[in-house]
């Protein structure tokens, strides 16, 4: 049994908790959070951008830590599971592979790529296993996209669209000011960054434009550069859009067989907010014919973070880093973030190193 400990209890924080309750030879043993009411199993005051508002939470089972610190010597925790806000990540993950603990850390890696290399080079160092908390390969849309390309069933991948986009959030102030995350180029962004380098590779060099703001890219537009000169990738990115369209997300993909279309996302706001599914999953074969998939994961608003879960829970067992939960994977998807904000910033395309 993975005994695992979150550090961290908001919103993702609350994901991670209730996306663990179906794991499979892991369970949730120890939080650490310095709110005393979240201590006490109130967590009324979550929300965000999608699922259910927090509630009533019984810990009687769980211990329950105001310094991570303490949480971090508890003998008793396998996987120590990081979801506090960005700029808190570094510290902590290294605290935590200082302490000899297998780390999962909520996305993005860091906001400094010097802070990224630190932490995955300290992993290596210490033999522990160092996993980023990339969920989006964990959505069945976006799980069953990853696979059509990789397993080539479709044929090559000829071009791909991506498309992210939400208005400036505003459920918690942890995560209201986009100085603080590195901007929405890098904390929201960085989601096509990492599944594009898991379906396509890391790109050779990007061509971007876009909006900055106080030194931040909150918006972009990117052509994606490979070896490979009949490969066209791109994506549109950001925080800009008024409220009401709080998130969105979606995907083009053409094959030599097939193309695959998808894109939903939350709309309105209070009362009005509901999900909207503006292109339900759909698969367009070679001969005309429309299908839309049948999909693995399960209907529960946390069902992705189970199965993201359940990668790091398998990894510590069977001792193989899982591809899409990769440190690794997840600094070069920031290096992808900063080559985006220099060509933005000088207008030409960026060599990704």
């Amino acid at each position: 049994m993975v005994r695992i400990g979150i550090i961290g209890i908001g919103f993702m924080g609350m994901a991670h908790f209730e996306g663990a309750r179906k794991l499979k030879g892991a369970k949730v043993t120890a939080i650490s959070t310095r709110d005393s009411k979240k201590l006490a199993g109130d967590w009324s005051s979550i929300e965000g951008n999608f699922g259910p508002r927090g509630s009533q939470v019984d810990l009687s089972k769980i211990k329950q830590y105001s310094d991570y610190h303490d949480l971090l010597a508890d003998p008793d925790i396998d996987l120590v599971d990081i979801c506090l806000p960005t700029q808190m990540h570094e510290q902590v993950a290294l605290d935590s592979i200082r302490a000899g603990k297998h780390t999962l850390v909520e996305k993005p890696i860091a906001i400094d790529l010097k802070a990224a290399n630190k932490m995955v080079k300290a992993a290596e160092k210490a033999g522990v296993q160092f996993m980023v908390a990339q969920v989006l390969p964990f959505f069945p849309e976006f799980q069953f996209a990853v696979e059509c390309v990789r397993s080539n069933k479709y044929g090559k991948l000829l071009a791909a669209h991506f498309r992210r986009v939400m208005a400036p959030p505003k459920w918690s102030e942890n995560i209201e000011d986009f100085q603080k995350l590195g901007g929405w180029g890098i904390d929201l962004h960085i989601h096509d960054n990492h599944l594009i380098s898991l379906m396509c590779g890391v790109p050779t060099k990007v061509t971007s434009r876009g909006i900055e703001n106080k030194g931040f890219i909150n918006h972009v537009h990117t052509v994606y550069d490979y070896d490979d000169p009949n490969l066209a990738v791109s994506c549109v990115s950001g925080g800009i859009a008024t409220r009401g369209l709080e998130f969105a997300h979606g995907y083009e993909l053409y094959f030599e067989d097939a193309t695959v279309l998808f894109g939903a996302g939350t709309m309105g706001v209070g009362k009005n907010k509901e999900w909207v599914v503006s292109q339900p999953l759909t698969l367009i074969t070679k001969n005309g014919q429309l299908k839309h998939p049948k999909l693995k994961g399960g209907d529960a608003w946390c069902a992705a973070f189970t199965l993201e879960l359940q990668a790091a829970v398998d990894a510590l067992q069977s001792g193989e880093e899982p591809e899409a939960l990769s440190g690794a994977l997840a600094r070069d998807a920031l290096k992808i973030c900063y080559a985006e904000a220099k060509s933005i910033q000088t207008g030409r395309s960026i060599p990704v190193k």
